[in-house]
């Protein structure tokens, strides 16, 4: 058995251990504190059952917060990612134990599982973070670019100083054959805006050396990878096509909205309350701010939100995002913006039909033309409804470029169905207590823009990635 199989296997079995005992505490828990209301020989059947629907339960949440991300995650990141895996399992089966007895059960044994969850998860994700990183050392790694003034979306690599070792950086300007010959020793590539033809040339010599190739895709690879496989012809050929969703899917998706939309209402409507007068108080302002947005064909709508800057925010007639210092901001608007209370109005625009839950966020039709001028592709994402939610929310940022946007909501488009949209609604969950994820554009800026705000020299570029190192 060589080296690389013995790392994969310690791994996967520390996994199947966690899986193990995960389900093993329900089990336990369940038998101890519910064989009161069942008859023993029924009790023995409850539990198996109970243990298999949990073990799936945990297997399609684990998946959708990334529970094993171990090696590409902070330890608190696994605990958090964790504890909201088995908030959301236990509360659920909190909810299916209830229903099978007909009346609301003593919810302590389900809180004293839950802390024992989070007991063993810690314990879990400290010795597998060990365990990664004892068989796992940092790889040599080599960063291809073309553009200098990209090499700034790879600053992340400095958070992961355990994983990767970057030895070099080289230019495709150089050609194929050197660029070759710079990654002949490296374990790990990162191709940052190749051409097309290098990039397929590289691509081919790490698969056939073993190294592992990340390349950044560009909204055309994106396309590709939604197209149709063709078999009419005696040459393979790729479809590639346009939103293309089903009629049947159109309906249970907008039926879905109507459903869960009047339910958030219900449920929020206190909290929605309390923000409303706590902004009224504040400063006497409207509650609501309407603006315009686009959705699917360049529609107009009015979006709603609760008014989390000043009236006077945009007197100057620019429209702007918000900035990470942004003073127009009230004191009551950062609350409520950081617990995105914010957004709740638009579940109305959900119920009207303006929006979706899960789709492209809607932008502002000033800064959209913007964009469209630096990004002419950009206008693909309005294919579809504009969302609440959506791919580019949940893996991106706030101030994230729009052409990386972009490409996360074609992700999406080109993988619409309802199972991806119920994966991306729990991962949603997930960001909401990330700060970094509303993270604010650069002082000073109006857009996302980097072409905007481009004035960092290659040389300070360069300079600066000497922090990945």
């Amino acid at each position: 058995m060589d080296k690389k199989t013995k790392k994969n296997l310690a791994l996967r079995t520390t996994k199947f251990l966690h899986l193990i005992v995960s389900t093993g505490l329900f089990c336990g828990c369940w038998w101890f504190f519910c064989r009161e209301y069942f008859d023993s020989p029924d009790m023995i059947g409850y539990t198996v059952a109970g243990g298999l629907i949990f073990c799936v339960m945990i297997l399609l949440l684990g998946r959708i917060y990334d529970i094993y991300s171990v090696g590409t995650a902070r330890v608190s990141y696994l605990i958090y990612s964790h504890g909201l895996t088995f908030l959301i399992t236990d509360a659920l089966v909190y909810v299916i134990i209830s229903l099978i007895l007909l009346k609301l059960t003593n919810p302590i044994p389900i809180l004293i599982l839950f802390a024992a969850h989070m007991i063993w998860s810690v314990l879990w994700s400290i010795f597998e973070n060990w365990l990664y990183f004892k068989v796992s050392p940092p790889r040599a790694t080599v960063i291809v670019y073309d553009d200098p003034n990209e090499l700034y979306k790879l600053g992340e690599l400095g958070k992961f100083k355990r994983k990767f070792n970057v030895v070099k950086r080289v230019s495709a300007s150089v050609g194929i054959d050197a660029v070759k010959e710079e990654i002949k020793e490296a374990e790990i590539v990162f191709l940052i805006g190749v051409e097309l033809e290098m990039r397929s040339a590289l691509s081919k010599e790490c698969v056939v050396r073993g190294a592992q190739c990340y390349v950044m895709p560009r909204v055309g690879d994106i396309l590709l990878h939604g197209a149709d496989q063709m078999h009419t012809f005696s040459v393979p050929f790729l479809r590639v096509h346009g939103a293309v969703p089903t009629l049947e899917y159109l309906f249970i998706k907008r039926a879905f909205d109507i459903i869960a939309s009047l339910l958030a209402i219900i449920i929020t409507s206190p909290f929605m309350l309390i923000t409303a007068i706590a902004i009224k108080v504040y400063d006497r302002g409207p509650v609501l701010y309407k603006q315009t947005r686009l959705t699917r064909g360049h529609k107009q709508f009015k979006v709603l939100k609760f008014r989390s800057m000043r009236v006077d925010a945009e007197k100057d007639g620019v429209a702007r995002l918000s900035t990470e210092h942004d003073d127009r901001i009230t004191p009551i608007g950062k609350i409520i913006r950081k617990i995105r209370f914010d957004e709740l109005p638009q579940l109305f625009n959900i119920l009207k039909g303006d929006m979706t839950i899960v789709g492209p966020r809607p932008e502002r039709p000033e800064i959209a033309e913007q964009y469209e001028k630096e990004i002419p592709s950009f206008g693909l994402r309005l294919q579809v409804k504009a969302g609440l939610t959506g791919y580019a929310q949940v893996y991106g940022k706030y101030n994230t470029e729009p052409y990386d946007k972009l490409k996360m909501d074609l992700l999406y488009i080109n993988n619409m169905c309802l199972g991806e949209d119920i994966r991306l609604m729990f991962a949603t969950v997930k960001i909401l207590f990330m700060p970094e994820s509303t993270e604010g554009i650069a002082d000073g800026q109006v857009t996302a823009s980097h072409v905007e705000n481009a004035t960092t020299s290659c040389a300070e570029e360069t300079e600066r990635l000497e922090e990945i190192k």
